[in-house]
């Protein structure tokens, strides 16, 4: 797996842990060892210039995925290929101020974030309930392994 990760917002982020993470989710999601990933922690006024950009929404926004070879999560017997997933771009000050509303870590927020993104690169969505309800499953399962295998590290 090959992951960059960039960080140019100017806040201290715990980047091993997100590598981690994201080794975990492909894993989860069988995705090939090979796919490569980037990972862009901006400031709020970076993220909104790309919110406007994109989604034509004002202010900054905690995540925006741009997926790149449209990969899928593959299966056991048959991994995605590998590709280019995409690029996530977090904002660890809009993560922040969330994380503090919901009474966690940033470092949670963070993670919560990093694997929605990526569940956007390998096509998933929540504008349907039924969407919704795939996804944030899947999320809240990857998530909840993660901790697991966290908890197990030396």
């Amino acid at each position: 797996m090959s992951v960059e990760i960039a960080n140019e917002s100017g806040v201290d982020v715990d980047e091993a842990t997100l590598l981690r993470l994201v080794d975990h989710a492909l894993g989860e999601l069988h995705v090939s060892a090979e796919a490569e990933l980037a990972i862009v922690l901006v400031d709020e006024g970076a993220m909104e210039a790309l919110h406007v950009q994109w989604m034509d929404e004002p202010g900054p926004t905690d995540v925006l995925s741009f997926p790149m070879d449209e990969l899928r999560p593959g299966t056991e017997d048959q991994p995605t290929p590998p590709g280019l997933l995409g690029d996530i771009v977090l904002c660890p000050q809009v993560a922040e101020t969330q994380a503090q509303t919901a009474k966690h870590s940033t470092l949670d927020e963070l993670v919560m974030l990093t694997t929605h993104g990526l569940l956007h690169l390998l096509g998933f969505d929540h504008a349907s309930p039924d969407e919704e309800r795939e996804m944030f499953g899947l999320q809240r399962d990857i998530i909840a392994g993660f901790a697991h295998a966290e908890r197990r590290r030396p």
